[in-house]
C-alpha cells in the first residue's frame, strides 16, 4: 500500500469588483481587442482598498473546507502560496490559521510567484507521504493589483487578484498511477533569468514593495518549452504521456503559452481548462481557482487524471499530476 495526499475539497474567492478591459481604455494606450488579442483576457477582478491577500485566502479556505465537509479542527497545518503577503511577516498561513480559529497545527507560506502553487502542492504531499501531517489546506492566494505599474500598459493589464483552496488528506493507495492523489510532480527553477520577471523593490534593497517588470517576448519563448518539459518529467515517472491526461489545469497567464503548451504536448484544448479570459493572470492563485471553477463547471469528476503545470519569476516553474 502507498500513502497518496488526496483531494478532499476545492474552493475560491474572487473579489467584488470586475474590471474589464475596457476600463484601461480610459487612462492607457491600449483597447480591449488589444488585451484580448495577445492575452485572452476579457476581464480581471482587483481586491477592495480593504481587503488584503489573507482576507481572500480565508473566504477561499472556507469555501475549500465546506466542501470537504471539514473544519478547522479538522487541518494539521496550512501552506499559502504567496508573493503579495499582507505584511513582510508573519506570513499570511498564519492570520488564516488565526482567522479560523485553528490552534494547533502549523501555518507557513510558500512564495515561487506564478509557479507558487505547484510548490505548495508538491510541499503538502511530501509533509503527508512523510507522516508529517494527515490533513492540510492548500491556498494560493494574491492581490497583485497591489504592485502594478498602471503606466505600463504592457504588463498592468494582465493581472488580477484572487485567491483558491485545496483540502489535502492522507488516504492508502495501491500503489499504482490509478490511485487517487497527488501522484508525481517535478520542480525547477534558475536564477539565471530572473530578470525577465521581477519586482523592482524589497525589504533588503528600497525599503518599498515595488512594482512588477516584465520581459514578455523572451518570457513567453522560455515559458512554452519549460511548461511542455515539467509536464512530460512529471508524467513520465508514472508512465504515463499527455494521451492519458483528462485535464490539463495550467497556470492562467496567457491564451497563447496555454495554447502553445498544449500544442507541444499533444493535447487537444477540449482538454484544458482555461480561465484567464474571466480572472486574467492570479499568479499563485490561478491553479486553483481554474481547479474550484472547472468542478464548478461539471468537467472535473472524480477520478479524472489532472496535469497543473505553471512558471514564474525566478525563473521557478514545475508541474504535478494528480489524480481527483
Amino acid at each position: 500500500m502507498t500513502l497518496r495526499a488526496v483531494v478532499e475539497g476545492v474552493g475560491h474567492y474572487l473579489p467584488d469588483r470586475i474590471v474589464p478591459n475596457s476600463e484601461f481604455e480610459k487612462s492607457l494606450d491600449t483597447s480591449d481587442e488589444w488585451i484580448r488579442t495577445r492575452s485572452g483576457i476579457e476581464r480581471r477582478h482587483f481586491a477592495a482598498d480593504d481587503q488584503t491577500t489573507s482576507d481572500l485566502a480565508v473566504r477561499a479556505a472556507r469555501a475549500a473546507l465546506g466542501d470537504a465537509g471539514l473544519s478547522a479542527s479538522d487541518v494539521d497545518g496550512i501552506i499559502v502560496a504567496t508573493s503579495t503577503p499582507d505584511l513582510t511577516f508573519p506570513s499570511v498561513a498564519t492570520m488564516v490559521q488565526q482567522e479560523l480559529g485553528m490552534t494547533r497545527g502549523f501555518a507557513f507560506d510558500v512564495q515561487a510567484v506564478c509557479a507558487g502553487f505547484v510548490y505548495a502542492l508538491t510541499n503538502a504531499n511530501a509533509l503527508i507521504v512523510a507522516g508529517q501531517a494527515q490533513c492540510l489546506l492548500v491556498i494560493g492566494a494574491e492581490t497583485f493589483s497591489r504592485i502594478m505599474d498602471w503606466n505600463d500598459r504592457s504588463t498592468c493589464v494582465l493581472f488580477g487578484d484572487g485567491a483558491g483552496a485545496l483540502v489535502l488528506r492522507g488516504q492508502e493507495g495501491k500503489g499504482s498511477n490509478e490511485d487517487r492523489g497527488i501522484l508525481s510532480a517535478d520542480l525547477n527553477s534558475d536564477g539565471r533569468y530572473r530578470e525577465m520577471l521581477y519586482v523592482d523593490g524589497g525589504v533588503s534593497t528600497t525599503g518599498e514593495a515595488g512594482k512588477l517588470r516584465m520581459q514578455g517576448n523572451p518570457l513567453f519563448r522560455q515559458a512554452v518549452e519549460k511548461l511542455a518539459s515539467t509536464a512530460e518529467t512529471a508524467l513520465a515517472k508514472i508512465g504515463l504521456s499527455g494521451a492519458d491526461v483528462d485535464w490539463i489545469v495550467p497556470h492562467q497567464a496567457n491564451i497563447r503559452i496555454i495554447q502553445g503548451t498544449a500544442k507541444k504536448m499533444g493535447v487537444s484544448m477540449d482538454h484544458v481548462i482555461v480561465t484567464v479570459q474571466d480572472h486574467g493572470n492570479t499568479s499563485a492563485a490561478s491553479i486553483p481557482l481554474a481547479l474550484s471553477v472547472g468542478v464548478e463547471r461539471g468537467q472535473i469528476k472524480r477520478g479524472d487524471l489532472l496535469l497543473s503545470e505553471a512558471i514564474g519569476g525566478g525563473l521557478a516553474w514545475g508541474s504535478v499530476v494528480l489524480r481527483w
